[in-house]
């Protein structure tokens, strides 16, 4: 899945030949159906560990957000047509978060407002709690509207570093509400692999019919500069100017816009370019 791949930094182990095997059109998207559903979608469920350790894997995940974006704008489905993309956000962990919800949070509902999701990735924070994948993978069904076209692609990517088991919520029974709902679970284990497999990080992936990956969550991303990232940047600047604000919202889209822009190029120059 070159999606996990660039959402986790491109580093993770014994994945190397998965860019390979990607081809846009082959996110197997049907355009045969009985029946005239609406334009097909991806949806991405995010489901983050923002528990104490898990500061790199934010950061990682802010700086590939727009890594994805940029893939899917060469993606097809069957029919040759280009799919929305739609993404919701959980931060699971967290002991600020309530203990009674299980440390889990939804931040955002499926959007495909890239604002509003760079906006709600900056806004994670980390502190130290208990992790229940379980737990969060049921909530994220429960919760989201997954919708009932049967050509649409809808995965979860769950990431975070402690045992798969814990908590209350059996994994495997949530996997099995997934693959009903025909969710694709791949699991991201921020650690070494081997341990991400004695801890059933594997299985809960397995168990769908997803993949299964590990990272060294604090590996720095690497991004290579290029002569023309300053052009790039100044353009987009010239660009966001000849932009006019309409309606009840747009004064408030275009600052948001402006501050993510801001949050970007705090992060790194090349972030703004692939902006």
């Amino acid at each position: 899945m070159l999606l996990a791949i660039l959402f986790i930094g491109k580093s993770f182990a014994h994945h190397e030949v998965l860019p390979k095997q990607f081809d846009t059109p082959a996110l197997q998207i049907s355009s045969e159906s009985k029946k005239p559903y609406k334009r097909q979608t991806v949806k991405i469920a995010l489901l983050l560990d923002t528990s104490n350790s898990m500061d790199g894997l934010i950061n990682q995940a802010k700086s590939q957000l727009w890594d994805i974006v940029n893939q899917f704008a060469f993606a097809r489905c069957g029919d040759k047509s280009r799919p929305d993309l739609q993404i919701a956000l959980y931060q699971y962990g967290n002991d600020d978060l309530s203990a009674r919800e299980g440390y889990i949070q939804q931040v955002l509902g499926f959007s495909s407002d890239l604002d509003k999701i760079s906006e709600k990735l900056f806004s994670l924070t980390t502190n130290g709690g208990e992790e229940y994948c379980g737990h969060v993978i049921h909530k994220s069904l429960k919760q989201l509207d997954w919708g009932k076209n049967p050509d649409d692609l809808k995965m979860i990517f769950i990431a975070g570093n402690e045992p798969f088991t814990q908590g209350s919520k059996n994994f495997r029974d949530s996997a099995v509400n997934a693959k009903e709902k025909d969710i694709i679970i791949n699991t991201i284990f921020c650690g070494n692999y081997a341990e991400g497999v004695n801890t059933r990080w594997q299985e809960g992936a397995m168990l769908t019919g997803g993949e299964y990956m590990a990272i060294d969550h604090n590996r720095q991303v690497v991004h290579i500069k290029t002569p023309y990232d300053d052009i790039i940047i100044k353009l987009n600047t010239r660009l966001n100017n000849t932009y006019v604000s309409y309606g009840p919202k747009g004064a408030s889209r275009r600052a948001l816009q402006e501050v993510q822009d801001q949050e970007a190029m705090a992060l790194e120059e090349v972030v703004v370019v692939k902006r």
